[in-house]
């Protein structure tokens, strides 16, 4: 089976899968929105709503997923609202016909409003709270944020893949390569706990009781501020005041060090040209052409220069502070 190869997953596997572990599901399944993995909602006879995982082959290792179920039990022993996934018969990751999959309550709400300063308090306070159980010990098999991955392996996937035209190939690696060295030399965390890894709204679900994350495949060790940065917006004055009010709410469970602003672009740069990068890795498989068409494009290619020389100009400018008057 190929890291792309989900031609085998056709619904009766799911079901049959399913059936094989205890659940009996008496709806059809509807797909929920993921491109990495295959998720599915469904109810059994009871009505009661589950979401399933079919994981990506050969993205994770066994050990690897393993080791983020027990991260989502431990913040659920604390009484984090993360979703963590189900048991049967003390096992939570399941294996049929070559695919890992785990199943999950079902838990709905609306997405998380970026610019709500009540939300990011509460939000500061959960994700103080998850970082002060993710520094109690390290991740034994899940890697890290680093520059090498992030950065200089996914430039090289970029540039192995062909996409880039030829019309573009000099004025996008150009920049690309700008941008790769300072975002590398930025990047120097001096102290890494475990995170949640993937902290945009999308991964975050409101109710009248508060907020809960939905999903935590992509956790990995890194330095507290991957956990915040994604939930600023706006100008520079509005992220400074979102900044403020989320560490108020996240001292309150872990103290967060400042020194950790500075790398915040070079995170997000990670990002950037990671996505690319996955793009391309992820483009033999079929759902991504149905759901990115816009990807593979001239004019795609032409917005990544844009957006490249943008991001070297942040790069540039001095972090953020919370220093009065900085």
């Amino acid at each position: 089976m190929s890291v792309f190869d989900f031609t085998t997953l056709s619904p009766d596997l799911i079901l049959d899968g399913l059936e094989s572990v205890g659940f009996y599901p008496d709806s059809g399944l509807l797909p929920l929105n993921s491109y990495e993995n295959r998720v599915y909602q469904f109810h059994d006879e009871q009505k009661t709503k589950y979401v399933t995982k079919f994981y990506r082959p050969q993205r994770w290792s066994e050990t690897q997923i393993r080791e983020e179920h027990a991260f989502g039990f431990e913040l659920a022993e604390d009484e984090l609202p993360v979703v963590a996934p189900l048991k049967r018969d003390g096992e939570s990751l399941f294996n049929f016909k070559g695919y890992h999959f785990a199943v999950y309550p079902c838990r709905g709400g609306r997405i998380f409003e970026v610019d709500n300063l009540d939300q990011l308090e509460w939000m500061g306070r959960f994700v103080g709270r998850i970082h002060a159980r993710g520094a109690q010990q390290p991740f034994e098999s899940r890697p890290g944020f680093n520059s090498d991955e992030f950065l200089h392996q996914a430039k090289q996937v970029i540039f192995n893949s062909g996409f880039v035209p030829d019309t573009l190939n000099n004025a996008f690696f150009t920049i690309l390569d700008q941008v790769v060295a300072l975002a590398d030399e930025q990047y120097q965390p001096a102290h890494e706990i475990r995170l949640h890894g993937d902290c945009h709204a999308g991964n975050i679900l409101w109710t009248d009781d508060g907020p809960h994350f939905v999903d935590l495949d992509d956790c990995r060790s890194g330095p507290a501020i991957q956990d915040l940065w994604m939930m600023l917006s706006g100008d520079r004055q509005q992220q400074l005041l979102q900044l403020d009010t989320m560490l108020m709410g996240y001292e309150e469970f872990f103290t967060f060090e400042t020194d950790q602003l500075v790398l915040i672009e070079s995170l997000r740069t990670m990002r950037i040209v990671n996505y690319m990068a996955w793009l391309c890795k992820r483009w033999q498989d079929p759902a991504f052409p149905r759901n990115f068409p816009w990807f593979n494009t001239e004019k795609y290619w032409e917005q990544q220069i844009l957006m490249l020389k943008e991001q070297f100009s942040m790069l540039q400018q001095p972090p953020l502070s919370l220093v009065p008057g900085m």
